[in-house]
């Protein structure tokens, strides 16, 4: 209800009537370091649409984001600390957006602007969590921390299951162009979070070619850590990504746009491997400056100056308000937002006497807070930035008031995460808030090994983000998900499966135990079509070993399922063995009769 009224309301801020209002385009990249751009220095490679934004808008010189793919997001969409919004952690459900925060596209989305997400989005995937409950009018990717295949996948549209069409990104791209396209007369708030260069590294020999033999001339600073594979793979994703940044700001030309146009360009954490990043220390996951600094350049012609270069300590957290004030929208959220807008310096009006900001970053138990010139690193180290970037020299002797003040502050937002953290323990997978709620093996667990029961079946990937399970070959085995229903209902359940020849005719059993109830509900299908296809060619993966396994799986009818109230756990087994396996399975589907 809360929330509902805080849209309500937003509906009457109204600064600027909307034919005023700057459209907004913001790409996000996945794994993409500061220095895996030509206009940061990289001579490896050749990024001239991206450079562009820098030469034609505004650099933000120290720029911060977290360490890992989700807290980013959320972050970005919220103006808050992500462990205050539930994001957590990148599996398992820890990636999901609070239901109660208000994200930038609810935001902008009551201001009327069309709001459209491209790509991948990370913040929760069942309704209400799903980018279409969060302020999206439009929605296409997908919602996991990453994605297995990146040709013609699976995909979701507003809900919907459907098939790629061709690489990825450029199918990211070529559906924002067409959002921007179908709105081109009414304000626009375009999200295009890109999944690349983020692992499995694939992308199309027209893009790899350049790079298949290459020997970096520059390397990560302990170049023995270095993958040479990885960054030729790193390499050519990221020219992949300027064409396609390239073919959007054409567009935006095309149509006249250009001018009324904000465009944003950052990535969500430190370079995925050890390559060149401008001497800095540390990659993905690292809350050093190598986990966290980010590219960041903001374009808007004749409102900002071209080319400015700005050293103000800023990060995603910001962006929230900053995309508000320079839109003239009152950055309304049903909580504190953390963020500073930093619209006062990009519009030439800021005071010189602004106080300083701290900017904290976590991530596990790791914290570091960023003030001035200086970094209070998760061991208690502190380094001036300014002077020394790559974090070389613990200048803690120099500097005792500076790390006294930025060790309190930092034991102080220690405490305040960890009592506000307790909003996101808890959370079942909501299922009933909308006509269809799929629960992929993403958000399962397999039944543990007990004192004398056997257990075989395991997860197709280390990373459960775009996994499925395999290997059911114990009739104890069992898949188990913690659900939460809206209300009471009857449910029909598809499990999505591939069954070996040998093994067809075996049967499955799902049943529901509501939250303290010794009572269950069940329903049970037996398998008669076999479904065995081969997984997907990773002939366009280019690295030496692989993790990702993806296949197609068929829609199994398990008959229908009565769901109570509240929360409870489904359980996929009981299984009944006409060979050594079971099934594979990606997912199961709710549909609410």
């Amino acid at each position: 209800m809360r929330r509902a009224l805080l849209l309500f309301s937003l509906l009457f801020v109204s600064p600027l009537q909307s034919a005023e209002r700057p459209n907004i385009v913001i790409f996000l990249t996945d794994d993409q370091g500061w220095g895996d751009l030509s206009v940061n220095g990289n001579t490896n490679l050749s990024t001239p649409n991206i450079d562009s934004l820098a030469r034609d808008g505004v650099t933000l010189e120290n720029f911060y984001v977290c360490a890992v793919c989700a807290p980013t997001r959320a972050e970005f969409l919220t103006g808050r600390y992500h462990l205050r919004t539930g994001v957590t952690g990148v599996s398992e459900g820890a990636g999901r957006l609070n239901r109660d925060e208000t994200t930038i596209a609810d935001l902008f989305n009551s201001n009327g602007y069309k709001t459209g997400a491209f790509g991948k989005w990370h913040n929760g995937t069942q309704s209400p969590y799903h980018p279409n409950d969060r302020g999206f009018d439009e929605f296409y990717g997908f919602t996991s921390g990453h994605w297995g295949h990146y040709f013609s996948p699976p995909l979701d549209h507003n809900g919907t299951k459907v098939r790629g069409e061709g690489y990825v990104v450029d199918d990211f791209t070529n559906k924002a162009i067409s959002f921007i396209q179908e709105n081109k007369d009414n304000p626009f708030f375009c999200y295009i979070p890109y999944n690349t260069p983020h692992s499995p590294m694939m992308v199309d020999d027209d893009f790899y070619a350049k790079f298949k033999d290459v020997d970096p001339e520059l390397k990560y600073r302990d170049p023995e850590k270095e993958d040479i594979m990885m960054t030729r793979a790193a390499l050519a994703m990221c020219e992949n990504i300027d064409w396609n940044v390239g073919r959007v700001l054409e567009k935006l030309e095309a149509l006249n746009l250009a001018k009324n146009t904000i465009v944003v360009y950052f990535s969500d954490n430190g370079p995925n491997s050890f390559r060149w990043n401008g001497g800095m220390k540390g990659k993905k996951g690292s809350v050093d400056e190598g986990g966290l600094r980010s590219p960041f350049f903001l374009r808007w012609p004749g409102k900002v100056i071209a080319g400015q270069t700005i050293d103000r300590i800023s990060g995603a957290i910001d962006l929230f308000p900053t995309l508000a004030k320079l839109t003239g929208i009152e950055p309304e959220s049903n909580y504190p937002i953390d963020g500073d807008s930093f619209a006062s310096h990009l519009l030439g009006k800021f005071q010189s006497h602004e106080p300083t900001r701290i900017l904290f970053s976590s991530w596990g138990k790791r914290n570091t807070a960023r003030e001035g010139d200086f970094r209070l690193d998760q061991k208690g180290q502190l380094f001036n930035i300014k002077e020394d970037r790559g974090q070389h020299h613990d200048c803690s002797d120099q500097h005792p008031e500076i790390k006294k003040r930025l060790t309190t502050a930092l034991s102080l937002y220690r405490e305040k995460m960890k009592s506000e953290g307790s909003r996101s323990t808890n959370r079942p997978f909501t299922v009933g808030y909308s006509e269809s709620t799929t629960l992929p093996a993403r958000d399962g667990r397999a039944r543990e090994a007990l004192p004398g029961i056997k257990v075989g079946i395991r997860r197709s990937s280390k990373a459960p983000n775009n996994s499925f399970f395999e290997n059911w070959t114990e009739e104890t085995d069992a898949i188990t998900w913690s659900i939460e229903t809206a209300e009471t209902g009857t449910f029909e359940a598809i499990v999505y499966y591939t069954c070996r020849p040998e093994d067809t005719g075996v049967s499955v059993e799902l049943a529901f135990a509501a939250e303290g109830s010794p009572a269950k509900a069940s329903t049970r299908a037996t398998v008669t079509e076999t479904f065995d296809p081969p997984l997907y060619d990773k002939s366009k993966e280019r690295v030496a070993e692989s993790h990702y396994f993806v296949k197609d799986f068929k829609p199994l009818s398990l008959g229908t399922l009565e769901l109570k109230a509240g929360k409870g756990t489904l359980t996929l087994g009981n299984a009944t063995m006409v060979g050594t396996e079971a099934i594979d399975v990606h997912s199961i589907e709710l549909i609410r009769k």
